[in-house]
């Protein structure tokens, strides 16, 4: 089993965080300083991050969190903010955000220690759909809806297609549903900006057809057994 695929298996972290770790050399095999794409044989070898010892999790855990804004999706911020760990209830497990939302976005946070459903989640291959609630100031007119539905250019490469539907509007404001299949950074809000509207207002309501259904602003709760297999078979 590959280094990476085996850390996020022991629960560390994803296995994109996990090539990092490798990287920078807190990974050990056998007491030996790991390299990217080493393959470890789970039954013998002894692997350890910053020295301390892991082995591999038959069982793990899942949860859902409606985040607030004003918290970043770290475990730890060097700017001393907020960070979504700070919501978990007590008796947690060693768990990890799933995916980012930013600081001032709210909605479906997951969180884990399965390191494989965590990267299914949020590779870009997989192209899992992510459903937001925007509120944008003003309207917005069929031109720009279009451009939005099929790609605008950002940092120089265009965005993938994605479905964008007028929930509300009036003079003032207008709400829209926003779906997508990437992940980059502040993406829905750099769409609009695109097309000269700012959103002033951005949660996340969906990860495929999972959503937060009655669950309150900064309130987790564990994950049901469908909604895991659901996630699984994405």
């Amino acid at each position: 089993m590959r280094i990476n695929k085996y850390l996020a298996a022991c629960g560390v972290a994803s296995r994109r965080a996990c090539d990092k770790l490798v990287a920078d050399g807190k990974v050990t095999i056998n007491g030996k300083c790991a390299e990217l794409g080493a393959e470890v044989n789970e039954r013998k070898d002894k692997v350890a991050v910053d020295g301390i010892p892991v082995a591999m999790q038959t069982e793990h855990e899942y949860y859902i969190m409606n985040k607030p804004k004003g918290y970043v999706c770290t475990v730890r911020d060097d700017r001393d903010r907020k960070t979504v760990m700070q919501l978990l209830p007590e008796g947690v497990g060693r768990v990890y955000p799933v995916g980012r939302l930013d600081y001032d976005t709210e909605g479906l946070l997951l969180f884990t220690d399965d390191g494989d459903l965590a990267f299914r989640i949020t590779h870009p291959r997989n192209e899992i759909t992510k459903t937001y609630l925007a509120k944008i100031e003003g309207t917005i007119g069929e031109k720009e809806l279009a451009r939005l539905r099929g790609g605008v250019e950002l940092d120089g490469k265009r965005t993938g297609k994605s479905i964008v539907k007028v929930i509300e509007t009036d003079k003032t404001y207008t709400r829209l549903h926003v779906t997508v299949k990437e992940g980059r950074y502040h993406l829905v809000r750099r769409m609009f900006e695109a097309v000269g509207k700012e959103v002033t207002f951005l949660k996340r309501i969906k990860i495929g057809e999972l959503t937060l259904g009655s669950l309150e602003r900064g309130k987790v709760r564990r994950l049901r057994a469908d909604e895991v297999f659901y996630l699984k078979n994405l």
